[in-house]
């Protein structure tokens, strides 16, 4: 008897597994990354959203020539770099709630975390934004700086810091290039491409610069790659889809072109997965053991050609493997988002089809914090501990 009960009850067993294996199958259940590719990045207990719209902030706007509720809508779309051992966090805001989407002035914010995930300090007043320069004044004037990117660099034996971002002055949306010394005063050096090709590329409307960094004394800083047998610094580039750009300086860049003397696209986007209408470059991309891996933005598609596993037009992150003895070569890129949105804000606000939007990633203590932003409305935090 107990025989026949036993056999009954594994056989029961086993009809159960089967059943729920094809249900939920296990490649459903579980999005396991390859070798090459970086995480899981984890939202820590109760800290996000990281930095929320404040109206109890203003400053003497010099484009307005009034005081301004300068982040009291939005703040989103953060970098971030290390700076004496705290992570310095540069965050997009916008004013101005009741104006229509892009019709409203962005500025950059900035504020500290000594780990990574609790703020320390936020300024009162922005550190980047249109002011009097003539360069400020031809691309930023009265769009703002948007979506930032920073990187800490090594310059004829000075460290400085440059911000990839986009200039919008309501016309023509430009990836444009601002210096730093010491993360509180930019100089706004127009777009990227302004002196590149005679001119060519400077109004090409672009976006979203990652230039390349290393690992040195446990930070990320840009680093010079080979690139037809020169060593240049490298920044990935686009919205729509990815190119490529070299520089001697970080300040003026030159696009990668091919024979025609036309942009060299790296990758685009693809059908009927998550990234099926945009491939945007996301925070500096990192040398590793195994390649270049370049964090990316991926906007889903429609019904029709995106990846129905995900509303359509959500925004995921993504990340690419490029070749770093020749870094214009794609090696392997994930057909599932590592990072998606999940929480109630990232699928709300300003996005609400759901947006995590990645565009600060550093290297703090052993551990990756990837900072993004939460549906155009909030900055949120990750982290991706190695060990």
């Amino acid at each position: 008897m107990n025989t026949k009960l036993n056999l009954f009850f594994a056989m029961r067993a086993l009809v159960v597994f089967l059943i729920s294996v094809q249900l939920f199958p296990l490649h459903a259940q579980e999005n396991v990354l390859p070798a090459w590719a970086m995480g899981g990045f984890e939202r820590p207990d109760g800290v996000n959203p990281l930095i929320s719209p404040t109206s109890s902030t203003s400053f003497m706007c010099p484009m307005k020539g009034t005081y301004v509720n300068w982040e009291c809508a939005d703040t989103f779309n953060p970098a971030a770099v290390v700076k004496d051992g705290k992570i310095c966090i540069l965050y997009r805001a916008e004013d101005d709630p009741d104006a229509a989407l892009g019709m409203r002035t962005s500025r950059i914010g900035y504020a500290l975390a000594s780990d990574g995930v609790h703020i320390d300090y936020r300024s009162n007043t922005p550190v980047a934004y249109p002011d009097s320069s003539r360069m400020s004044q031809i691309y930023e004037w009265p769009g703002g700086v948007e979506d930032p990117r920073v990187v800490e660099a090594e310059v004829d034996g000075q460290t400085i810091y440059v911000m990839t971002h986009t200039s919008w002055n309501r016309d023509k949306a430009r990836l444009s290039i601002a210096t730093s010394r010491d993360l509180l005063t930019w100089e706004h050096h127009g777009p990227a491409f302004r002196t590149a090709c005679n001119g060519k590329f400077l109004d090409m409307f672009c976006k979203s610069g990652s230039i390349v960094t290393e690992e040195k004394d446990g930070r990320l800083v840009a680093a010079r790659v080979k690139i037809n047998g020169e060593e240049k610094f490298l920044m990935y580039w686009g919205e729509a889809w990815v190119c490529a750009a070299v520089s001697d300086d970080l300040i003026n860049w030159t696009p990668v072109v091919d024979e025609n003397q036309e942009l060299h696209y790296l990758v685009k986007p693809r059908n009927g997965y998550f990234d099926s209408m945009l491939t945007e470059c996301g925070p500096p991309a990192v040398v590793t053991e195994h390649g270049i891996i370049l964090f990316y933005n991926g906007k889903n598609g429609s019904s029709t050609d995106g990846d129905p596993a995900y509303p359509s037009y959500t925004y995921a992150a993504g990340q690419m493997l490029f070749n770093k003895e020749n870094p214009l070569e794609l090696l392997e890129r994930l057909d599932k988002p590592f990072f998606r949105p999940m929480l109630e804000f990232e699928k709300s606000g300003q996005y609400a089809s759901g947006t995590v939007f990645i565009e600060g990633l550093v290297l703090h203590n052993g551990k990756y914090y990837l900072y993004y932003g939460c549906a155009d409305s909030f900055v949120g935090v990750a982290v991706y501990d190695p060990e």
